[in-house]
């Protein structure tokens, strides 16, 4: 301050007789004022003024100038610190809007209580109602380790006591204050810690506590009003953002039905549209009767990662019983694993591959796709439920002859993929294995039953149960054999359920609907197939009255002797026929002679070597064997039915 402001001054005093006028004594500390000087300068010109012996009057009117700048100065220091906290604040609340990660937001809580109060320590703790104490969530400029792991029980320490009044708490000495209760362990943290002064807010959420938030210093010290208005202001805006984030974490839980999911996704946005797609995705895939690899691809695509349907013998059988139990997906190693069931039973797993980080909203998703995929297998069971029984019906009818009409047992058969204008093989199955109890046999039988089904779905057959086992009609295709389907049956079925199956062929059936006693002939024979083989220990075979030689014609159903004629001696037969030779007739006087060339040559009046020549020549046609006893019966029967059905030669 220059003696050219206090001189004005003073001559404006001298020239009125009176005080000084505020515009003169105000000028130099409008000057202060407008430089942002500190207070001590305000000092300056009223020392002048008395060092340069000023008058009374121009003293008292820099003293009142004084006065007022400094109030002036004071007011604008309140006003910026105003402007300060409350940028910092609408900073926090448009930091926190941002945040929806819980244990950020209360990072984030704790780095601006700090900052705005310039406290040496600052924390939040969270009351835990499932263990009934308080815990420290977050802390900032601790350096304790044992401060940082406080449990306060609740009503125990300085949160106790905010808790219990909902009103902010503060301690000038917090180890000298016995408003609260102290516990060894709480004052040994905040010992550890060296804190002498503490304030405490609470979090409110409604007219209940959630927490506490702290400000502490290492020091003594005295928390101004506006310091507490301030954090319980900050602190009303934790509580809000500690509430959103619990609110968020309920909602990623509430997200176990998709009848929901619009209206969550209308208040979650972003985060919600991806469970949106799911149910669309789901919803479609059912509609249009998807498979259960189609859910799964979907929802690979959804949640980025591989997902698959998983068989059950190809699923960890704890991951899969825990998932079924508690209903939810539970994570097994890098993987995820949510149970596929129906009333109970498990049928598989629906299981995402390599993600281990999987947040609750996806793993609701892959739930959710769980149960669609349920619903579909069992959609499936039902249906295929349905079609054995239809299946079944069918058998039965053509097996008691029922008198149907033909063009009804078409259209039946038809719709079920069954053609029965073609020619078909009856089979008759049974288990050979021997049950421990009655209940296991009929698990067993059922789990036959159900092979067989199967069997006969996906080969455009029929099935159905009787007499104590299965039976199936299944066609014959171009070049296969009664034979050759028999065994492929069962081993087929044998290997469906872990047991021997034995099964009976019959001989090939054909014009099923013209001749309604056809199929039921064709099971007594199968049976009877049936019958041989376990009498001759052939458990788990299958075999047709065609592999038991001229036993088959004892096994057969309508007595095929032509085709047993064929069977043995056909290559002979058209040979003879086309060549207009004579093996049939050596063959026959052969058996006569007591299969001695040499009797035959004199019974047929040729040379020997002729005859050593036609039975060469037999062996090419029928097989080095056929001399061998069983070989050479089968051949004498064929040749004697020949002469009994047909003409001969000779």
């Amino acid at each position: 301050m220059s003696s050219d402001h206090v001189q004005s001054a003073e001559r404006s005093a001298t020239v009125t007789g009176a005080v000084a006028q505020p515009s003169s004594a105000e000028a130099p500390f409008l000057e202060l004022l407008a430089r942002g000087a500190s207070a001590d300068a305000y000092e300056q010109p009223v020392l002048l003024a008395r060092a340069d012996g000023r008058a009374a009057g121009l003293i008292a009117g820099l003293e009142h100038a004084k006065g007022l700048a400094l109030r002036v100065r004071a007011e604008s220091e309140n006003r910026r610190r105003r402007e300060a906290e409350l940028s910092a604040l609408f900073e926090t609340a448009h930091d926190l809007a941002g945040l929806c990660d819980l244990d950020a937001v209360l990072q984030a809580i704790v780095q601006r209580a700090r900052s705005l109060l310039g406290s040496d320590v600052a924390c939040l703790s969270l009351n835990d109602p499932a263990r009934g104490d308080t815990c420290l969530r977050v802390t900032e400029g601790s350096v304790a380790a044992r401060f940082q792991q406080l449990r306060p029980g609740m009503g125990e320490g300085l949160a106790g006591l905010v808790a219990r009044t909902a009103r902010p708490c503060v301690t000038e000495d917090y180890f000298k204050d016995d408003r609260f209760q102290h516990t060894p362990t709480i004052d040994s943290g905040v010992r550890d810690e060296g804190l002498v002064a503490i304030l405490g807010v609470p979090l409110m959420a409604g007219h209940r506590v959630i927490g506490v938030l702290f400000a502490a210093d290492r020091r003594a010290r005295v928390f101004e009003r506006e310091q507490i208005a301030l954090l319980g202001s900050f602190a009303a805006l934790a509580a809000a953002a500690v509430d959103t984030a619990n609110l968020l974490t309920e909602t990623c839980s509430a997200l176990a039905c998709l009848e929901r999911a619009n209206e969550i996704i209308r208040d979650r946005g972003g985060v919600i549209e991806r469970a949106s797609d799911v149910h669309d995705r789901l919803a479609e895939l059912v509609l249009r009767g998807a498979g259960v690899h189609d859910v799964a691809a979907a929802v690979s695509q959804v949640l980025g990662g591989d997902v698959e349907f998983s068989e059950i013998d190809a699923t960890p059988a704890r991951a899969l019983e825990a998932s079924r139990v508690e209903g939810h997906a539970v994570r097994h190693r890098d993987d995820w694993i949510a149970a596929v069931a129906v009333g109970g039973e498990p049928l598989g797993a629906l299981v995402l591959r390599g993600h281990p980080g999987l947040d609750p909203v996806d793993r609701r998703t892959l739930e959710q796709a769980a149960m669609v995929t349920s619903l579909l297998l069992l959609a499936r069971r039902s249906a295929a439920e349905a079609e054995q029984r239809v299946r079944g019906e069918l058998l039965d009818d053509l097996l008691d002859a029922r008198a149907r009409d033909p063009r009804l047992l078409r259209e039946c058969a038809a719709r079920l993929d069954t053609d029965l204008d073609a020619t078909h093989v009856v089979l008759a199955a049974r288990l050979d294995g021997t049950a421990a109890d009655a209940d296991q046999e009929a698990a067993a039988r059922s789990r036959l039953r159900s092979a067989a089904s199967h069997l006969a779905g996906t080969g455009h057959g029929l099935a159905a149960a009787r007499d104590g086992g299965t039976v199936l009609l299944l066609p014959l295709d171009p070049g296969d054999t009664a034979t050759d389907l028999a065994r492929r049956t069962a081993g087929h079925l044998g290997t469906a359920v872990h047991e021997a199956v034995t099964v009976g062929a019959s001989a090939p059936v054909a014009k099923l609907v013209a001749r309604p006693d056809a199929v039921a002939a064709a099971y007594e024979e199968g049976r009877r197939c049936l019958d041989t083989l376990r009498l001759l220990g052939r458990a788990g075979d299958g075999a047709a009255a065609e592999d038991f030689g001229f036993l088959g014609l004892l096994l057969a159903g309508d007595r095929d002797i032509g085709g047993f004629v064929e069977r043995t001696i056909g290559q002979v037969v058209r040979y003879d026929e086309r060549r207009g030779t004579d093996l049939l007739l050596t063959l026959d006087a052969y058996f006569a002679c007591g299969m001695s060339p040499a009797r035959t040559k004199d019974d047929l009046d040729v040379h020997v070597n002729t005859v050593a020549q036609r039975l060469e020549r037999v062996g090419r046609l029928l097989g080095e064997d056929w001399q061998e006893p069983g070989r050479a019966l089968e051949v004498q029967l064929a040749l004697r039915l020949r002469r009994l059905t047909g003409p001969g030669r000779g």
